[in-house]
């Protein structure tokens, strides 16, 4: 913000502070960890800036203002022991006073100035916990309409409600799911489907959802099925098997828009990311490794048709996994690496930048 010139300004170390210390609840005798599990900026009418930072129980509010020349954080606020399970969302409305989190179950609403009380909006949980079918998996606010928000299900459904019909939103205005083909479900059907996050696009028309295989687009005014989606880990289909039993089937990938909708991105292993353009017809995406010099990756494609999935389990149960050989090549001769994930990306809200999260490391990208 402070180069005026036309060439990319280079980002260098400003300041950090330590957001979370561990905790322990006494009363279910349960280590709360200090990991930080999301942040959002907060809105303001100044220059002065504030955040959102949450773990897996406790919520605060920062502000970040100068001192002397450099930075400091100040905590302004706490909103804990109002969530039974972890929080996985954060989300600030556009109307600068309230923001929802969500964990498992529930999803809470709270005004920023009042942190002692917030209200459930939305509640999943059964009366008998061997009923439960779904669980909340991302929230978020729309952008622009103070009263809408969406959040996804780890039964792949999308749902958007309006916080004037109720007290508990425990309808939905809009339900976006894709319906299945007929003889297409198997034992993974539900784990790949389950969606990890979505993303509202700047206008607040369209939500991106990332599942396991797949980003899709979603426009709000359709909710017959996706207006695109983007085959991301296809390759990954004959190692379903392999997938759940190191749990890699089970990471959470996050997704992101560009500020002017056009393209979306999302993570990857083997620390790349994939970006795809959203015109009309156009599926095909570009391959980067999170890198000082990102090469550009072609997904190739498979030589010989894949196995069916049914014949691909009998062939595990028999004591043999397809591609022992090699357990780092797939298929279609495109090596990947599990524990090298890159799980967290984020779009520049107006310019053409994306940062992306690797390891211990952020590189960040523009055009």
């Amino acid at each position: 913000m402070d180069n005026s010139c036309s060439t990319h300004p280079e980002f260098r170390y400003k300041t950090e502070f330590q957001s979370h210390e561990p905790e322990f609840d006494y009363l279910k005798s349960l280590e709360i960890e200090e990991k930080v599990n999301k942040i959002r900026w907060c809105q303001t009418a100044n220059s002065a800036l504030f955040l959102l930072s949450t773990n897996d129980k406790t919520i605060k509010f920062w502000k970040v203002a100068s001192a002397d020349s450099s930075l400091a954080a100040r905590c302004r606020r706490k909103y804990a022991r109002a969530h039974d399970f972890h929080i996985n969302s954060i989300s600030n409305n556009s109307d600068g006073e309230t923001f929802i989190s969500a964990d498992d179950l529930r999803i809470n609403l709270w005004n920023l100035d009042i942190s002692n009380q917030c209200f459930n909006i939305v509640d999943l949980k059964p009366a008998n916990m061997e009923d439960l079918t779904e669980v909340i998996s991302s929230a978020e606010f729309h952008p622009i309409h103070c009263n809408m928000l969406a959040y996804s299900s780890s039964k792949g459904s999308i749902r958007l409600i309006d916080l004037r019909q109720s007290a508990l939103c425990d309808t939905n205005a809009k339900l976006f799911e894709e319906q299945e083909t007929t003889g297409s479900r198997s034992f993974f059907t539900e784990l790949i489907a389950s969606i990890s996050d979505i993303k509202f696009g700047t206008d607040g028309r369209y939500i991106l959802s990332r599942d396991y295989m797949t980003l899709k687009l979603w426009d709000i005014n359709m909710d017959a099925g996706p207006v695109a989606t983007f085959q991301v880990h296809e390759y990954l289909k004959p190692k379903l098997c392999d997938l759940y039993e190191n749990e890699s089937i089970f990471d959470k990938f996050e997704c992101c828009l560009s500020g002017d909708g056009n393209r979306v991105a999302t993570g990857s292993y083997s620390n790349v990311f994939r970006v795809f353009g959203c015109a009309a017809g156009s599926t095909e995406g570009t391959t980067f490794e999170a890198s000082k010099s990102p090469m550009r990756r072609q997904m190739l494609t498979p030589s010989r048709p894949s196995r069916s999935l049914s014949s691909f389990t009998r062939v595990i149960r028999r004591g043999f996994t397809a591609g022992a050989d090699n357990p780092g090549v797939g298929t279609n001769g495109n090596a990947f690496d599990f524990t090298k994930k890159l799980l967290h990306l984020a779009w520049h809200p107006t310019e053409n930048l994306l940062a992306c999260a690797a390891a211990n490391s952020l590189y960040m990208y523009f055009a």
